[in-house]
């Protein structure tokens, strides 16, 4: 038990997930991320950032192969990642709004999901990538309100695309700039915490300050009137 504990926390650790699992578990890990709801606790942004920073180990790790077809094989995980999350939400519609709270599902983050996706649109599928735990629930909401699957798909690879490319660029780029970046990474994965989830703390708190439920109305009607 302690030892899958211990795996656990590495999943949420990029330096040890780079270090260790390589370019199979990065895979896997944006794959989960962005299409499975039990994968919404992982870091998919510092994770990408820091793959970026370790590109040459990475590379020759996975057949000397070029850092482009790494980057290219990474956003196509979260292609596949995002379909299967929107085939989810389709096949499972409603019932999920019905399933009780457990440690890997909170049905706050579905509507939470829902309630960008009702705001942006189709646009929220892309603009979802670059948000943590919306990117997870978003292509799930997207199946259940069943988007048309040619503009889902319009969106979703672009979404991917623009997200791994550009996390996975600056941590290249930036680690050449700076040589000693990787004696920092603790401090720049806080940073990058901090960074990409200020937006969804910022609509939480501005939603509590905004929204006063009436104790009288049922639960059902609170859940739904969640605000990201």
């Amino acid at each position: 038990m302690d030892q899958i504990l211990e795996f656990f926390k590495h999943l949420i650790n990029p330096s040890w997930i780079i270090e260790h699992g390589g370019l199979y578990l990065l895979l896997a890990i944006i794959f989960a991320e962005t299409g499975l709801f039990i994968g919404f606790f992982l870091p998919g942004d510092s994770l990408l950032f820091v793959a970026g920073i370790y590109s040459a180990d990475l590379c020759r790790s996975f057949f000397d192969m070029p850092f482009f077809v790494v980057m290219l094989l990474i956003a196509l995980a979260g292609v596949l990642g995002n379909m299967v999350g929107f085939w989810f939400g389709n096949k499972s519609g409603p019932l999920l709004f019905k399933k009780k709270d457990t440690f890997f599902f909170k049905k706050k983050h579905l509507h939470q999901a829902h309630d960008f996706f009702v705001k942006y649109g189709g646009g929220a599928i892309f603009l979802a990538r670059f948000l943590p735990i919306i990117r997870t629930f978003a292509p799930i909401v997207a199946g259940m309100v069943q988007m048309d699957k040619k503009k889902f798909m319009l969106f979703n690879v672009i979404g991917s695309f623009s997200w791994v490319f550009s996390m996975m660029l600056a941590g290249h780029y930036l680690d050449k700039f700076f040589p000693n970046l990787k004696n920092h990474l603790e401090l720049i994965i806080l940073v990058i915490i901090v960074i990409t989830t200020l937006p969804v703390i910022i609509k939480l708190l501005s939603g509590k300050v905004k929204h006063h439920p009436d104790p009288n109305q049922s639960e059902v009607t609170n859940t739904s009137d969640t605000t990201l």
